[in-house]
């Protein structure tokens, strides 16, 4: 049988090279290279108990639930914040009258970098790209009316983490909310900072001191909250092909879990809550089979090489988002079709939690109109077209299968490179994982310039003298204006000797290096601002100045 299946694939290879070909290039987003056809041959070599496995077992390649979702669709979140915090609670009611199912946070840029708004630094940003957060009274306003205990929220913040999450928490204890009950995920991914995104403030070492109080302090007072959702997110959205994404987000995920082991933690105690956050591509195939490779190849790091004895420690949990950086402001209604078939891929290779990107996000923070669509797109998925029937169901095709196994490969390449650098830190400050994306962006980029790589609306299928009839959101300078009153009305009425007290001991105890968290919340409480607590901490870590590399 074998060998006539052989001389089937010779013959029919044969004919295949003889057929015409429209000449377009065929490999995948990435550059990679894809074969004609896939057959028994191409994955004879996998062991599908060792390697592929059933769902629900290690190493969870095809999912790490048994029923899939069958038992629990993966939670329906739209990344939302913009303005002020009544704007975007005003959102948020929105979004849960329609059928959200958690809540994502997205900061304005001096948020993000620990400035208050009323910073020099801040001026012409404050609520731009983000909702605009600078104390406890912000927070407070921002989830009035949201009972934290019967939401799951989750927050993309990464420098300024520790200090959000304790503003949050604050939120919580006045809401006389047990920590305990408290759900959700902070993104809290400084090392992808440094590779991408180039939000950070501390250099490396302080900053991942920070995560680890983080994971340590949650560890053990709120048990059921994601401390860090490593993000190759944003690594992708830099420019990096698949294959880095994976093996770049997972050496970061790696790095904090032996920064946490060599804390004194032990794995199974903190391993449960670390969770992922990835981009879903355009190229179909190669995205799934990058969500399967991710969780075999995590579950075997964790439970042979770190000791994990929890079968949840040696879970993948992970969080998707369609990609960003493949929406168009030209033709902006194709970004409905792209974001639906992202989605897609991200729900058959197993995601837990899911954001749909909204058409009109090249052009402006989303309106209401676009964030619904994009939230309805999800539902559609899950209510209507039969992919939640079963598990996996791409699970055995020959294609999704050989792609899976070279997606690890490659993976575990990467991970050498790394490892021979000295790790993640060392690699970040030598520039390696810069230039690798650099590189991988300007190969796509003359692939699309050179129509090797078709983007509708841009390099084809153009229409001249295009106009865009979509409603677009803007945000008033008056918010501006607003926060910053708020900030000045605050001062004024704070306890001001506590906020001292509060900053010295915050000051003190980074010193030490005692764990901060416990400490930013009662600074939180006292209503320290964020702009304080973050400059308190420079003049223990200082500042991070960024190696150019060409």
């Amino acid at each position: 049988m074998k060998s006539n299946y052989k001389e089937r694939r010779n013959d029919y290879q044969k004919k295949a090279e003889a057929a015409k070909n429209s000449g377009m290039k065929f490999t995948t987003v990435s550059g990679e290279p894809i074969e004609m056809f896939y057959g028994p041959d191409d994955i004879e070599n996998i062991n599908y108990l060792s390697e592929i496995g059933f769902p629900g077992e290690y190493p969870y390649t095809r999912g790490i639930h048994v029923n899939g979702y069958r038992g629990k669709i993966w939670t329906m979140r739209q990344f939302a914040g913009f303005g002020s915090p009544e704007d975007t609670n005003k959102r948020f009611h929105y979004l849960l009258n329609h059928g959200q199912t958690g809540l994502s946070v997205a900061f304005d840029l001096p948020t993000l970098m620990g400035w208050n708004s009323d910073s020099p630094m801040s001026e012409g940003e404050v609520g731009i790209c983000g909702v605009s957060i600078s104390s406890l009274e912000d927070m407070e306003i921002l989830f009035d009316k949201i009972p934290l205990d019967k939401v799951s929220t989750s927050m993309t913040i990464n420098s300024p983490a520790a200090m959000i999450f304790a503003f949050y928490l604050a939120v919580a204890k006045k809401q006389n909310v047990d920590l305990k009950n408290l759900r959700g995920t902070l993104q809290n991914d400084i090392l992808k900072e440094y590779i991408a995104q180039k939000e950070y403030i501390y250099p490396p070492h302080p900053s991942m001191r920070i995560i680890v109080d983080m994971i340590e302090y949650c560890a053990k007072d709120v048990p059921q909250w994601n401390p860090v959702s490593v993000s190759g997110y944003h690594i992708r959205e830099a420019g990096s092909t698949a294959v880095q994404e994976l093996a770049y987000t997972l050496a970061d995920g790696f790095a904090y879990i032996e920064a946490c082991i060599e804390r004194g933690m032990d794995v199974d105690e903190f391993a449960p809550r670390i969770s992922f956050f990835f981009n879903s591509h355009l190229d179909f195939f190669e995205e799934i089979a990058k969500f399967r490779a991710a969780r075999k190849i995590y579950a075997k790091r964790m439970k042979e090489r770190y000791g994990a004895k929890n079968p949840r420690s040696w879970w993948m949990r992970f969080h998707t988002q369609t990609a960003g950086c493949t929406l168009t402001a030209q033709q902006p209604e194709n970004n409905i079709v792209r974001t639906a078939f992202q989605a897609l891929a991200g729900v058959l290779g197993g995601t837990q939690s899911l954001h749909t990107n909204s058409m009109d996000e090249t052009l402006a923070l989303p309106s209401e109109k676009a964030v619904k669509i994009a939230l309805r797109t999800q539902q559609i998925i899950a209510y209507e077209t039969g992919v939640i029937n079963t598990v996996d169901p791409l699970g055995g095709s020959y294609f999704v299968e050989a792609l899976t196994d070279k997606m690890e490969k490659g993976a575990n390449e990467i991970f050498e490179q790394i490892d021979t650098l000295g790790g993640v830190i060392p690699a970040i400050e030598s520039g390696y994982f810069q230039k690798e994306i650099a590189d991988a962006a300007y190969r796509y980029q003359k692939e699309i310039e050179r129509k090797e790589k078709f983007i509708v609306g841009v390099n084809e299928f153009v229409e001249e003298n295009e106009k865009i009839d979509i409603p677009i959101l803007t945000v008033s300078p008056e918010v501006e204006k607003m926060q910053r009153e708020r900030l000045t009305a605050l001062r004024s009425k704070r306890n001001r000797k506590a906020v001292e007290n509060s900053l010295e001991e915050i000051r003190i105890a980074a010193a030490e290096n005692r764990n901060l968290m416990p400490l930013f919340v009662d600074a939180a409480l006292n209503y320290v601002t964020l702009g304080e607590m973050t400059e308190e901490l420079k003049k223990v870590f200082g500042v991070y100045e960024e190696t150019a590399v060409f």
